[in-house]
């Protein structure tokens, strides 16, 4: 079997990062820089790095490599452009970025490192959560969930952050019996949130919308399914057969009455089933 391992010299590699950072740096530069460039706050980057970071995502998922490489290359952008600015503003500098990193995981891995011992990654994981809470200065009551809980909600995207805190409530006990205990309560949340559209504000039906989204999460991890993995899917699937549909039509999909858009719609799904 070929090995396919990459070997670059490290002088390379970084020869590489410091042209990107060179060109950054000219991007920014206030008298011959770019004015786009110049006009960026790092609160006016948060959506290209947010959108770079699913794009890199995407990429992994279909698995071609040139795209993964190019899609890093976007998000690794963000990162130094992010780091450039911060610099200009006096805050900190790129340096101070990998310098932060680099120390962190030499601390967090104190049995590669050190002289710990860590034979299994949950017992990797117990390190890591009581270093990480060494280090901010807090207790480490690893028994206590709900800080945890509360970063997802903060930190990450809605659908994988319910996923994250069902897996984990659910490994603190916080569980029902059996799988009937779930689909009733998927059908007492649809219901209340059906009587919701009927009688009640705003507000409410947001509430009820939320809580039968959860639990639909619910569905999906006792029957082992990602739900964004899933929805993503969708998406993916219900775009291949729109572009079908607005190929096949002939006019304005919007003077198509619904039963001829229900047969384009499907007469796209069987290409697509047989392609």
């Amino acid at each position: 079997m070929q090995d396919k391992t990459l070997s670059i010299p490290n002088a390379a590699i970084l020869a590489a990062l410091e042209r990107l950072v060179d060109i950054i740096a000219q991007l920014r530069h206030p008298e011959t820089g770019c004015p786009w460039d110049l006009a960026q706050t790092p609160t006016s980057l948060i959506p290209y790095v947010i959108e770079e970071a699913y794009e890199v995502v995407d990429a992994i998922q279909v698995g071609e490599q040139d795209a993964i490489a190019e899609e890093l290359g976007d998000l690794l952008l963000q990162v130094v452009l992010q780091a450039q600015v911060a610099s200009d503003n006096g805050d900190f500098d790129l340096a101070t970025v990998a310098t932060g990193i680099a120390n962190k995981m030499v601390r967090r891995h104190p049995h590669v490192f050190g002289d710990t011992s860590a034979a299994t990654p949950a017992e990797v994981n117990q390190n890591w959560d009581r270093i990480k809470a060494e280090e901010k200065g807090i207790p480490h009551e690893p028994h206590k969930l709900s800080p945890k809980l509360t970063k997802y909600s903060r930190t990450l995207p809605p659908l994988m952050a319910a996923s994250k805190i069902s897996v984990k409530a659910a490994k603190a006990g916080f569980e029902w019996e059996d799988i009937n205990g779930v689909w009733n309560k998927f059908h007492e949340e649809l219901d209340e949130f059906r009587l919701a559209l009927a009688h009640e504000p705003k507000e409410n039906q947001r509430a009820e919308l939320g809580d039968l989204l959860f639990t639909l999460v619910n569905l999906a991890r006792w029957y082992d399914l990602d739900p964004s993995e899933a929805l993503q899917n969708t998406n993916r699937r219900f775009i291949q057969r729109f572009e079908l549909v607005e190929g096949a039509a002939e006019k304005p999909l919007n003077e198509y009455s619904i039963e001829e858009l229900e047969a384009l719609w499907q007469q796209a799904k069987a290409q697509l089933a047989d392609a």
